[in-house]
């Protein structure tokens, strides 16, 4: 299970809709026991590809984020992404793309833009399994 804080989730909703029609990114970063994932902080960075069908993090934002979760204790748990488009699950890139089978990936769907749609992933080798995920 991973939790998130509605601040959160409505920080990355804004980020989301402030970026369209491009897709947004970011990282997630907090505690983690065993299957139990805790978002502690929310990190919204820039996507270098500036296009609405993927992303890319900007290098050097994501080892600023990296340098502030040690600094406060944090551990890494994934990242965040938001589909303009399209449901809130993971395409085909995104699961030749992800890399880190610890870690936890959040697609915000913005289809429709009143009622933003989030879900949390673990994909490994191709295959993408949702994850419980609370909002409190």
């Amino acid at each position: 299970m991973i939790s998130l804080l509605k601040s959160d989730f409505d920080k990355i909703v804004a980020h989301a809709k402030n970026e369209l029609p491009n897709e947004a990114c970011g990282l997630i970063a907090g505690t983690a026991n065993g299957d139990d994932k805790e978002i502690k902080k929310v990190y919204l960075l820039t996507n270098t590809d500036h296009s609405n069908e993927h992303f890319s993090l900007d290098p050097k934002e994501q080892l600023e984020a990296i340098k502030d979760m040690r600094a406060n204790g944090l551990s890494p748990l994934g990242n965040w992404h938001s589909h303009p488009e399209t449901p809130s699950r993971p395409s085909e890139e995104d699961k030749r793309l992800a890399y880190d089978s610890r870690a936890s990936y959040l697609i915000l769907s913005l289809m429709d833009e009143d009622n933003p749609v989030i879900n949390s992933f673990h994909i490994e080798k191709l295959i993408s399994q949702k994850e419980d995920l609370i909002i409190k």
